[in-house]
């Protein structure tokens, strides 16, 4: 089927489902999620992966084994196009509305090493910082996990000392319920909001690039 848009009753899928989060609810209410988020994913995951690469649709239920939290499902749907090591672009729909976003969201050691060196650089700090002040005068918000204070070794004056805290980099935009989300022209938003956050993904990639130790 052609795609025609992410209905924004699949908005109102999600806020149910956070009140509901029962395996009853869920099989009562799979026909919705059928037809208004996994359908639709498909089909928008086709047309950006040309630009983009495959895209990973990821699964409605939760890895609870770990967690105290044993709701059986996610409250959001996500899909996400792999590009490096923990890099790569992403976009979610769920309760609050359509979200787009792009970075690494975890460095291994010799990633997160790279990074600080390249931030510390004046040559490459201050591309980034450019960077990212223009995704963030388009209305994205930097995300990524930082440190509390800052890396050991760094003084208090050191350039970029709020980039060298981040232990990953990330940009988010959240669009709520755009008009555009349920027609075939959510696909070019999609398009041109991951565009914005090449430069980024570039830079993630020249300078941070790939890791040759494992996560754990």
């Amino acid at each position: 089927m052609p795609f025609s848009g992410i209905p924004l009753e699949a908005v109102d899928f999600y806020r149910e489902l956070s009140v509901n989060n029962t395996r009853e609810w869920w099989l009562a209410n799979k026909p919705r999620y059928e037809e208004l988020v996994k359908q639709p994913f498909l089909e928008l995951a086709e047309l950006v992966a040309p630009a983009f690469g495959e895209p990973k649709i990821y699964r409605p239920h939760r890895d609870v084994r770990f967690s105290h939290d044993k709701s059986p499902y996610k409250t959001h749907q996500g899909l996400y196009v792999h590009s490096s090591s923990f890099t790569g672009w992403y976009l979610q729909v769920d309760s609050t509305g359509f979200l787009l976003a792009g970075g690494s969201y975890f460095w291994a050691g010799d990633q997160l090493a790279r990074y600080r060196a390249a931030v510390a650089n004046d040559a490459t700090g201050v591309q980034l910082e450019e960077i990212l002040r223009e995704l963030t005068e388009a209305g994205y918000v930097l995300g990524g996990e930082k440190l509390a204070t800052r890396p050991r070794g760094t003084s208090a004056d050191a350039p970029r000392l709020e980039l060298l805290r981040h232990k990953a980099l990330s940009a988010d935009l959240a669009l709520g319920e755009p008009e555009w989300m349920a027609t075939p022209e959510a696909a070019e938003y999609v398009n041109d909001g991951w565009d914005e956050l090449r430069p980024l993904m570039s830079w993630l990639h020249d300078f941070v690039g790939e890791t040759e130790t494992s996560r754990g």
